[in-house]
């Protein structure tokens, strides 16, 4: 039998390091594709707390407590954040890009950027033309084609000679930073903000001598950004029984944002639970009663077809996996001030651990038996 925690009760379970520890991955950038650096440290910030620990070919890395149990149950986040490509240098020196993944070309003009070259890091900023140049009624929006990047340089070569080239990667320098003492806000909480989580949820495990029946894997997929690569390969990797996926959602209730299209949910009211075809509902079931056992309040969304988390890449592979999502609320989603409340950071953890502390050994979540 699963010990019982008694941290469920106390109202922070965050520490100082654990938050020194969310403020530095925060601020390290793991672009999609690029993500090693990022990974190196959630792993070292997590070796403590597990038995041992497998990368794969792209990057993914699964942290395992109990790996001889045949039965497999997944925490999974994703690890990695948007960026940008060099994609054209012109002869002036003004470099335009592409995305990589689904960065917002509208929130470019006058961002400041880190160039990632072999030489080191290359600063430039998204250039914007002045307001007293443009003309009121005629003026063009922020568009992929128009959106540019200047990095003080007055030809091509000149920019080639700092080692910028077609293919480098460009990520934003906004850093993390604590708002009214309530809320974590950052570029890349979408969503290592997720990987942050569940290395905590493996530190609860071990510091309150937990003893789970079943092999729990607590794994950071690359390139979710992309399609879900990284996740896909872990599947394939690891064949679990049942997963519990963990990633961010939108918080609807800052203005431009439709309720009846986007849902109500807000920043601060608790994790968000999904429900919809990809969502295992007996697992769900699980997770609620594991919220309400331990007073964790949640709050529900409806996903029509596919949930667009990871959740949608272990739920239909290796015959089936039982799968269910646990959402962060999040305001400004893919921006450089991403947004969350530090009360449903911590009940997302503890609702991870309280779940997984009812998961029996060779749990049969089907429907019909």
């Amino acid at each position: 039998m699963a010990k019982k925690s008694s941290k469920s009760v106390q109202k922070s379970i965050l520490t100082a390091k654990s938050l020194k520890f969310l403020e530095n991955y925060i601020n390290n950038p793991a672009p999609t594709g690029f993500e090693s650096d990022g990974q190196k440290m959630w792993l070292d910030y997590i070796k403590p707390y597990v038995d041992e620990y497998f990368v794969d070919t792209y990057g993914s890395v699964a942290a395992v407590i109990n790996p001889k149990e045949k039965f497999r149950v997944i925490i999974e986040a994703h690890a990695d954040e948007i960026s940008w490509f060099v994609h054209y240098i012109n002869e002036k020196g003004f470099i335009y890009l592409r995305r990589n993944g689904g960065s917002d070309h509208q929130i470019a003009p006058s961002k400041r950027v880190n160039i990632h070259t072999d030489k080191g890091i290359i600063k430039a900023v998204f250039g914007w033309p002045a307001i007293h140049t443009r003309t009121a009624g005629k003026e063009e929006a922020p568009q992929l084609n128009n959106i540019f990047l200047d990095c003080g340089c007055n030809t091509k070569e000149e920019v080639e000679a700092l080692g910028i080239t077609v293919g480098c990667v460009i990520t934003y320098e906004d850093e993390f930073m604590v708002l009214n003492d309530k809320y974590f806000v950052g570029r890349a909480l979408d969503n290592r903000i997720g990987g942050f989580m569940i290395a905590e949820v493996a530190r609860l495990l071990k510091e309150n001598k937990v003893k789970l029946p079943f092999g729990l894997y607590i794994t950071n997929s690359v390139q979710e950004e992309v399609g879900l690569r990284g996740a896909e390969m872990m599947v394939q990797n690891i064949k679990p029984n049942v997963a519990i996926v963990t990633d961010v959602c939108h918080d609807t209730q800052t203005p431009m944002i439709n309720k009846i299209e986007n849902g109500d949910n807000h920043a601060g009211k608790g994790p968000v639970l999904t429900v919809g075809p990809a969502v295992q509902n007996n697992l769900l079931k699980l997770i609620k009663e594991a919220a309400t056992a331990t007073k964790i309040p949640y709050q529900l969304a409806a996903a029509s077809r596919a949930t667009g988390t990871d959740t949608d890449a272990f739920a239909y592979a290796t015959g089936g996996v039982a799968s269910a999502l646990i959402s962060l609320p999040l305001r400004y989603m893919h921006t450089t001030v991403e947004m969350v409340h530090k009360d449903d950071v911590e009940n997302v953890i503890k609702l991870i651990y309280e779940s997984l502390q009812k998961v029996k050994n060779n749990h049969d979540f089907r429907y019909l038996k």
